[in-house]
């Protein structure tokens, strides 16, 4: 009886001190700040290539605001702080989520690192005049001539926090915090990730109409 009781507190200290799902995804504490360098010099990379591309440094209005509220107006993408932050955001809880199943033998920080090199490579891609010409025709972007590079720099920022959310959170927390997202942006500004994906790859006309409020 005695051994029984034994072993069901030894698998109840062992279940308790389990890191939460993901939570390897995260580089260890001592580590963060290398791999955070090295992010952040793929972030500077990211800025320099978008200046190469054309792309203005922030809104060409000479506003200097952090934050543009407006999707509809040309302040959208052009400031470092938007609604479609917390879509970027998302990118980084997926990315946690997809890199989750490479091998464990895949150091934490080169897979955080992996998630900033797809998010930086998505900026640059974003910010080509073929996905730029695909917003201004498909979405609701009529406007649209590309992210300055500190929203991109913004963007990227974000889906480092998302990866290391999720890192921490795990898979049901995760979850909850993008329908939660979802509901929220489509409530707010009639968009969300979804919304978005959908309009950029199949546009739909009833979505479009609805979005512009008709």
């Amino acid at each position: 009886m005695t051994d029984r009781s034994e072993d069901r507190t030894s698998e109840a200290t062992m279940t308790s001190n389990q890191p939460p799902a993901f939570a390897d995804r995260l580089p260890p504490a001592k580590d963060l700040l290398r791999w955070g360098l090295a992010a952040g010099a793929l972030i500077v990379v990211t800025a320099a290539v978008l200046g190469l591309m054309g792309q203005s440094v922030w809104c060409r209005c000479g506003n200097l605001s952090l934050w543009a509220g407006d999707i509809w107006s040309s302040h959208n993408s052009q400031h470092p702080l938007d609604p479609y932050f917390f879509t970027h955001v998302l990118h980084g809880v997926l990315l946690c989520g997809c890199l989750y199943w490479l091998p464990r033998s895949i150091a934490a920080g080169w897979k955080f690192l992996l998630a900033v090199t797809i998010e930086c490579g998505w900026e640059i891609l974003e910010n080509s005049s073929l996905v730029v010409e695909r917003y201004r025709t498909a979405t609701i972007s009529l406007d649209y001539y590309g992210d300055s590079v500190c929203n991109s720099v913004f963007d990227v920022l974000a889906c480092a926090l998302g990866y290391g959310i999720a890192s921490l959170a795990g898979r049901g927390k995760s979850v909850a915090l993008i329908v939660t997202s979802e509901l929220l942006m489509t409530l707010a500004v009639r968009d969300c990730l979804t919304l978005n994906v959908i309009m950029l790859v199949y546009p739909l006309e009833a979505i479009k109409q609805w979005q512009l409020g008709g």
